[in-house]
């Protein structure tokens, strides 16, 4: 396990991190139980999740994720030994369910999100806390360009320094100790930060941001930022969905995967996605890896990445997946994913 330091806080985390958003929907308690454990056992003491959680988002389910942790955290003690990261959710996207669909990143909404986060998480404080998505209407969550919408007329959007002041609220009461962008854009990174130096206030410390052989468009714009400010990527979907783990090639459907189960899982199934993904499998196969081990390795070795998250709904698939980083990809390797990327480059952004 190798372990990279979170901006210039001081703080070393694992290279992999324990996605959590399977929790509560395809996992039980006991499996998350399981998987917390095991996620320990080899020193992944870094957990992500979020108040929107599980995954697809419904009422009758949200913060189930949140509470099965602080059910652990309960039964097993030992929260000064972990480093625990949640989200507040943003509007829309999370559903009409969280504070019907209107949440604003202001000093109310944000104290009444983590009442709630650090409530379910039997915790009285969270690691790394984390806008979920922007409040103003972007590109994120697969979406192409950046055009004129109807959305952008009709902005309802938070000021950057109010959003930034109530987080310094929360910082200054103990109840967040860092925090953290997610489905960020250059611009926004850089005016965050920009606005955080200039008033006197706590930074940024990390992107989550999604990042594999399929969506590389972090490399653009975003790794610029992690090289000369110091704020890494938490690279999330490393194996897009499922894709990059060969378990749908040739238009397999395995009976549990979530991709079978929730036809809302379509962001790598375009033809672009699935021919790139043969080719990189092919390549795997090449230099007997599987394509797990490529997905994986490939994002580890990239500066700009602090952590990369792993989600699994088996432990099985969670030991393939920590395994997976031992792998170091040669420069032979490298060379035939650039390859591939040339001729078909972010076919799932």
């Amino acid at each position: 396990m190798q372990f990279n330091p979170l901006a210039d806080t001081g703080i070393l985390l694992p290279e992999i991190c324990l996605g959590t958003m399977t929790f509560g929907e395809q996992n039980t308690q006991d499996e998350a139980f399981a998987q917390l454990d095991y996620a320990l056992e080899r020193g992944l003491y870094f957990w992500d999740t979020a108040e929107m959680y599980p995954v697809p988002p419904k009422p009758e389910t949200q913060g189930a994720t949140e509470v099965m942790i602080g059910n652990w955290l309960k039964a097993r003690g030992g929260r000064d030994k972990l480093f625990l990261a949640s989200k507040i959710a943003g509007p829309a996207q999370g559903g009409s369910h969280i504070r019907d669909g209107q949440t604003r990143y202001n000093a109310t909404d944000i104290r009444t999100a983590l009442d709630g986060n650090l409530k379910r998480l039997q915790t009285d404080y969270i690691d790394l806390y984390q806008l979920h998505w922007p409040q103003r209407p972007t590109n994120f969550f697969g979406k192409l360009g950046y055009g004129n919408t109807e959305a952008h007329a009709q902005q309802h959007v938070t000021d950057l320094e109010e959003t930034l002041t109530a987080l310094q609220q929360e910082i200054q009461n103990g109840r967040i100790r860092y925090i953290g962008l997610s489905n960020e854009t250059p611009w926004g990174t850089m005016k965050f930060l920009h606005l955080a130096e200039k008033l006197g206030l706590s930074k940024f410390v990390s992107v989550q941001n999604p990042y594999n052989l399929l969506n590389r468009t972090y490399e653009i714009g975003m790794s610029e930022i992690a090289k000369y400010e110091g704020v890494g990527l938490l690279a999330y979907s490393p194996l897009a969905f499922g894709y990059l783990t060969g378990k749908f090639r040739h238009g397999a459907r395995p009976t549990n995967a979530r991709v079978t189960l929730y036809s809302r899982f379509s962001r790598y199934s375009n033809p672009e996605s699935e021919w790139a993904t043969e080719q990189y499998a092919q390549l795997a196969e090449q230099h007997g890896l599987s394509l797990t081990q490529l997905a994986l390795a490939f994002i580890k070795q990239q500066f700009f990445v602090t952590s990369t998250i792993i989600g699994a709904t088996s432990l099985e698939q969670l030991k393939e997946n920590i395994d997976a980083f031992e792998v170091n990809l040669s420069d032979d390797i490298l060379q035939g994913i650039e390859a591939i990327h040339r001729q078909q480059p972010n076919p799932a952004p």
